[in-house]
């Protein structure tokens, strides 16, 4: 008897059809094809522990499994299920035609358990796009499989009630489910209401997040380089429905959804170790997944202290900021991950770091703050937007019992500049934000008139900037007027987008 039983493989952060057919003849072997590796080979011993434990015997008949295609590569452990209700289903446990138009993912304990398993939100969407009408996964899997529309999902904690479902039984309601809101947890972000003395500072932040730019906040221990970056999650505008499904999908895969499911609504805000290695900060690795610049996609990726991570870690990261996606190849596999992240990075100016403090003096030689700075390369400078010195704080500012502004009233106007850029690109397939403009947009949205055109040719010659920083201030410059509700960009926009390229001066040089 043959049988075929529909399940799916995660390639990147996509998932494709695997078709499993379980066929029965004379004999006692078991053969499992189709280029599983060992994880899923060892689903033969899971799945022979959890029928006998719920008083069922694997078939005593010779067993042969197909997994299609044949050239695909199968990983993990998420076949269990669908393996295991192929098996019943030639046994004749269960009647075969309940398998039709019907999606199965799972992991199995020997007791019969469901495992929650990675990438239950792609799953969704592919039994969506195949037309399948039914998908049935481990229990903590089923509310984010549940936000995708017409889907009927079933999330079960054990093999039992998948077997109830197949055999037409009732079942608790609880295990039919539903999409969930999710709200933000914007309260818990930090208010830059509590930030005193720094509303130079902070207006640079603003405009970095109006436009989605990329920030980098230079300045001694102690002056607040870390408590802004902290704040900033508090003044981004909040994620459109696509946003929150491509991140959903990208923490799906990466097995960084909560038990509770449903759609990531607060952006990301991922902060790794300075000793992260390459692989764990743009992903891949033996069983490709993943790294933190795509799991901080639609949202931050903060880098404290700077200098202190490999250079080569951070040279990493030159080709997805222009990119915004990377593109890992490996001998045994190729894939893309979505990385449209916001950098915002920390450092000090020096190793005891309080070169141009005016509180301290710094003991460095000039031998010792070129070399610290170096570590940094000029093409990963260069695409930071905003190069921001902070100095310390008075005492004075620091004891004023005056608040500043709250981060709310910051981020409306944040979202009122994001709206103005999304009405700017909306006919414009993968431009949203300024940030994201191509050197043909910056040409059309970004034209200067003749007194800024000299004001930027004068500063491109006296500060040597760059042809990438070029454009990169016209963006800026294209923010700030956003900010200002102008339609084209003044004089004072572009002299304030110039100012930011802090390390472009000659005394950093």
């Amino acid at each position: 008897m043959l049988v075929q039983v529909l399940s799916a493989a995660i390639i990147g952060i996509e998932a494709k059809p695997v078709r499993i057919e379980v066929e029965l003849s004379r004999g006692i072997r078991f053969t499992l094809v189709g280029l599983p590796d060992n994880a899923v080979r060892e689903s033969h011993e899971r799945i022979v522990s959890a029928l006998r434990n719920n008083d069922m015997d694997i078939p005593r008949h010779q067993i042969t499994i197909n997994m299609a295609p044949a050239d695909m590569k199968k990983e993990g452990s998420l076949y269990d299920l669908p393996l295991a209700m192929g098996i019943m289903a030639a046994g004749e446990y269960i009647d075969a035609a309940c398998l039709e138009n019907t999606l199965f993912m799972g992991e199995l304990s020997l007791d019969g358990s469901l495992r929650p398993i990675k990438g239950g939100l792609p799953v969704a969407l592919l039994a969506k796009e195949l037309g399948i009408r039914r998908l049935i996964l481990p229990q903590s899997n089923g509310y984010e499989a549940a936000v995708v529309d017409g889907l009927e999902v079933y999330g079960f904690n054990h093999l039992k009630q998948v077997i109830q479902l197949m055999k037409g039984g009732n079942l608790p309601t609880s295990h039919i489910h539903e999409a969930v809101e999710i709200t933000s947890n914007a309260a818990s972000v930090p208010d830059y209401d509590e930030v005193k003395g720094m509303e130079a500072e902070i207006r640079a932040v603003e405009v970095a997040c109006a436009g989605s730019h990329n920030l980098l906040l230079l300045g001694p221990p102690g002056a607040g380089k870390t408590m802004m970056a902290k704040r900033i999650p508090s003044i981004l505008p909040p994620m459109s429905q696509r946003e929150s499904l491509e991140t959903t999908v990208i923490h799906s895969v990466a097995g960084k959804t909560t038990s509770t499911g449903g759609l990531v609504q607060t952006r990301p805000f991922r902060s790794p170790h300075h000793s992260t290695s390459t692989i764990a900060l743009i992903g891949g690795g033996s069983k490709p997944q993943p790294g933190e610049i795509s799991l901080a996609h639609n949202g931050v990726l903060f880098l404290d202290e700077l200098p202190e991570f490999n250079r080569s870690v951070l040279e990493s990261l030159r080709q997805p900021l222009e990119d915004r996606v990377i593109h890992i190849s490996r001998s045994q596999y190729s894939v893309v991950y979505p990385a449209n992240f916001m950098l915002v990075a920390s450092m000090n100016p020096c190793p005891c770091g309080h070169f141009n403090d005016p509180t301290q003096p710094c003991v460095c030689s000039p031998g010792q703050i070129r070399h610290y700075m170096n570590k940094l390369s000029g093409p990963l400078l260069d695409r930071i937007d905003v190069q921001l010195e902070i100095a310390p704080v008075s005492v004075e500012k620091l004891g004023s019992l005056r608040p500043g502004e709250t981060s709310e009233a910051i981020q409306q106007r944040v979202i009122l500049a994001r709206e103005l850029q999304e009405n700017r690109f909306g006919a414009q397939e993968g431009t949203h934000c300024n940030a994201m403009m191509s050197p043909k947009q910056v040409q059309t949205f970004a034209r200067l008139d003749r007194q800024g055109t000299m004001l930027l040719q004068e500063a491109m010659r006296r500060l040597r900037f760059s042809a990438r920083a070029y454009d990169r201030i016209l963006k800026l410059a294209r923010t700030i007027a956003d900010l200002a509700d102008s339609s084209s960009i003044q004089v004072e926009h572009l002299a304030e987008a110039i100012q930011y390229r802090t390390l472009d001066k000659s005394r950093w040089m």
